[in-house]
């Protein structure tokens, strides 16, 4: 598979900023990292290798991306309106700078899928649900959904952007979002294993807030021997990335 990186001067982070592209057609990905991990965090770990299938046969193309956890999510020693508003910077990041790069080099003009697991399934579903007519579907596996774990209780109105928790819960029952999010394939998976019981719990209680909300994502919990290891991201996959491709009514134009 054709394998290109990108390296830039980020100007919503003021940082360079690397994007690594496997593959050359098919419905683009945009794949978060692990924890403060970076653009090669799916390479190194196996993941493109699990996904080369689809990514040598054309009908996939994947973007991975870096991340600056450390000086958000991660930083407990930081100020709080710091640490959000670089969150913030984050989002900005991938609107403005990462998507332009993807539509410029996904030649089959579909809008992309965003997907992670640990860390990279949260970015994966603030992103999307914060901008759902910016993506087609979205794939987080054992994210944490609960931005009082990261920040310990303390919210302001940027940080509360990037809590799904928070404004989904408040958004009206007729809001277009949701008309929107229904019109996309959404899948949320973790375990039910070592290291998997915040992921549970915090997906447990997302899932309640979107049935209120009636949107129609897919929820999916994987046994007690599944664990928050990347063995079992791989296996999920390989399981749920067919899925995905296979839902040609979600897969829109640009």
């Amino acid at each position: 598979m054709e394998r290109r990186e990108f390296l830039f001067r980020s100007s919503c982070l003021n940082k360079d900023m690397h994007i690594i592209q496997y593959g050359t057609g098919g419905v683009p990905f945009i794949g978060f990292p692990t924890q403060c991990a970076g653009a090669g965090n799916y390479e190194e770990f196996g993941v493109i290798t699990t996904l080369s299938p689809y990514l040598d046969d054309g009908r996939m193309q994947l973007f991975c991306v870096d991340t600056v956890d450390e000086e958000s999510w991660y930083c407990e020693q930081g100020i709080n309106t710091w640490r959000s508003a670089r969150q913030e910077d984050y989002y900005h990041h991938i609107t403005d700078e990462v998507l332009p790069i993807v539509h410029a080099n996904a030649p089959s003009g579909k809008k992309p899928v965003v997907m992670g697991m640990d860390m990279g399934a949260t970015h994966a579903a603030i992103l999307f649900f914060r901008r759902p007519e910016l993506f087609s579907g979205m794939l987080a596996l054992s994210g944490i959904y609960d931005s009082s774990y990261y920040y310990h209780g303390w919210m302001d109105s940027t940080l509360y952007d990037n809590s799904i928790e928070c404004f989904l819960s408040n958004m009206p029952d007729d809001h277009p979002w949701i008309r929107k999010y229904n019109n996309c394939f959404m899948v949320f998976c973790c375990g039910r294993g070592p290291w998997e019981d915040k992921c549970c719990e915090t997906l447990m209680n997302l899932e309640k807030i979107l049935h209120k909300k009636r949107i129609n994502a897919f929820v999916d919990y994987w046994g007690f021997d599944v664990g928050h290891d990347w063995q079992w991201w791989k296996h999920q996959l390989e399981y749920f990335v067919p899925h995905l491709l296979d839902q040609h009514s979600f897969i829109t134009e640009l």
